[in-house]
């Protein structure tokens, strides 16, 4: 019976720049080989799905995402759900004193786990408690990005590497948030930077995007400093100008569910006296090329 359910959803495009909202699908139902192939290929066509109203569990939520691909950890070990260590607790709320989740998460414009030698091929959200006001995440198409890079920005930038790296921002973000807890040597060596394409090309579409960004991205390798800052400094202003981007105003329960090879996102913030917390999972993507 679930199978004749699942079979009923139907794929609604955003008029945006990406995205679209997957209509009839219950995640509590196991998906259907058929039916997976076709959220794979919508995932793949809009680069974000929107699941509305799911009222699923986290490892739910762990079992769906585990079908893209193997989970990655997040460093942040203090804000693992301790029932379900894959899901990272995204949250704004203190209890007794201490945060329950990385109330920061998104700060700056970013594609999840980009310093890491495999970044994330997706990540999926889950909202649990929303505020009343703000909350709202932006996402940049980084493929219009780099399709609408004026000529010479795409000359300057083709066939370039950059560093990415957790650390750099990493400090910043202690000194306005001094919760967040220092790194031990042994989370040091797990987020040793790395270097990727400035314009990777999608695994699964062939497409290129560009692959850099504010919060991790620390410079292009083989040039001058000065030179690298206001490359990048362009590169990042281009990639988030309005017509890439798409905002998501968060309603009870949505799953959303975005590709990390082709956008980037941001939290636009939420009042501090408001709760919010998202259960977030992380799947393992490819080396960059």
């Amino acid at each position: 019976m679930s199978a004749v359910l699942q079979a009923m959803f139907e794929v609604e495009v955003f008029d945006a720049p990406l995205g679209a909202e997957i209509l009839g699908l219950d995640l509590h139902h196991p998906l259907p080989a058929r039916d997976f192939q076709r959220i794979h290929q919508a995932h793949l066509d809009h680069h974000l799905l929107v699941f509305r109203d799911q009222r699923i569990t986290p490892q739910q939520q762990v079992d769906f995402s585990r079908r893209f691909g193997p989970l990655q950890i997040h460093v942040l070990r203090n804000f693992q759900l301790p029932s379900n260590p894959e899901v990272l607790v995204i949250s704004n709320i203190i209890e007794n004193g201490q945060p329950i989740g990385l109330g920061d998460a998104g700060h700056f414009w970013h594609s999840d786990l980009s310093y890491k030698d495999k970044p994330s091929l997706g990540s999926m959200l889950h909202a649990q408690e929303l505020p009343a006001e703000g909350g709202d995440t932006l996402f940049a198409n980084m493929h219009l990005a780099w399709d609408t890079l004026p000529a010479a920005l795409r000359h300057a930038v083709r066939g370039a590497r950059a560093e990415h790296s957790y650390l750099v921002q990493y400090e910043e973000l202690r000194r306005r948030n001094p919760w967040r807890p220092a790194l031990t040597p042994a989370q040091i060596d797990e987020v040793q930077p790395v270097v990727h394409p400035v314009v990777r090309t999608h695994p699964e579409t062939g497409r290129q995007a560009l692959f850099v960004s504010e919060h991790f991205t620390t410079r292009i390798v083989g040039i001058p400093d000065d030179e690298s800052r206001a490359l990048l400094a362009e590169l990042f202003a281009h990639s988030v100008r309005p017509e890439h981007v798409y905002r998501h105003r968060w309603a009870p329960h949505d799953m959303v569910f975005w590709d990390n090879r082709s956008l980037m996102h941001l939290a636009a913030g939420t009042p501090d006296h408001l709760r919010r917390k998202l259960y977030r999972t992380t799947i393992e993507g490819d080396v960059p090329f």
